[in-house]
């Protein structure tokens, strides 16, 4: 019986079934490094079965200690905190307001009253909350008003701030207190570092200000004169701007 081939068949060339072979080869031994890959895993997973269902449990653990943790000794640890200053930050806000008895209440904000916590031992009872973080910023600016520079200092470096305006007021804070100690250098430091972390109307021309002014103090006119140009130019609406183009015009005059 005759066969005949369709119309259109092309054989084979020898090229390209040595192609095919080679493609059918390759193919083969991808599925073949598969196998084995997933073989060794297998072998391996198994043979440290114990240690990996010991580090699942650790995880597991750790995870569900940390959210108890959270429950039933954050939670209820930053209520009891909150509570505890309330008393102290009243007398630290009367303060803030008060022109005739500011020391007095000063002291009953940091040292407590009525059996009531201060500042101090609210910033160390409840450190790892909100409120004792809080209470070590007010303690930094007690003190910082009572002339006790460095403890201002120590308090306010513990401080750890977040937001857009007491980041920065503590860390200028900070520059005051060496002002005040006659550290100039440390003073511009800081002050640099409290206009830069932030940049808003507010603290960033008041910062730069004092920056400058501190500048011209220690003799680095081109320092100050960079700070207040800024100032100029880029907070021209704000309180500090007139002093600055006043102070421009000495650090120009010491150059």
């Amino acid at each position: 019986m005759a066969t005949y081939k369709k119309r259109g068949y092309k054989s084979k060339t020898k090229v390209e079934k040595e192609i095919e072979l080679e493609d059918g080869s390759a193919t083969a031994e991808v599925f073949k490094s598969l196998d084995e890959g997933a073989s060794k895993t297998e072998a391996w997973a198994e043979k440290n079965q114990k240690y990996i269902i010991g580090f699942v449990s650790i995880a597991a653990i750790c995870l569900i200690g940390y959210l108890l943790y959270q429950k039933y000794v954050q939670e209820p640890n930053q209520i009891e905190a909150a509570n505890e200053a309330y008393q102290a930050q009243a007398y630290f806000d009367r303060a803030l307001n008060s022109s005739t008895e500011q020391d007095s209440l000063y002291n009953l904000a940091l040292n407590g009253s009525a059996g009531k916590y201060g500042l101090i031992e609210i910033a160390d009872k409840y450190s790892s909350t909100p409120a004792g973080n809080l209470a070590n910023y007010q303690a930094g600016i007690a003190y910082l008003n009572l002339n006790k520079y460095q403890e201002a200092i120590n308090y306010l470096d513990k401080f750890d701030g977040s937001d857009e305006n007491l980041a920065p007021l503590a860390k200028g804070a900070i520059g005051d207190a060496f002002n005040q100690l006659g550290q100039k250098d440390q003073a511009l430091k800081y002050y640099e570092e409290a206009a830069t972390m932030r940049t808003n109307d507010l603290t960033t021309p008041r910062f730069l200000l004092k920056a400058g002014i501190t500048a011209l103090g220690l003799s680095k006119p081109d320092v100050a004169l960079k700070h207040f140009k800024t100032i100029s130019e880029s907070y021209a609406e704000s309180p500090e701007a007139k002093k600055a183009e006043v102070y421009k015009g000495q650090a120009e005059a010491m150059k």
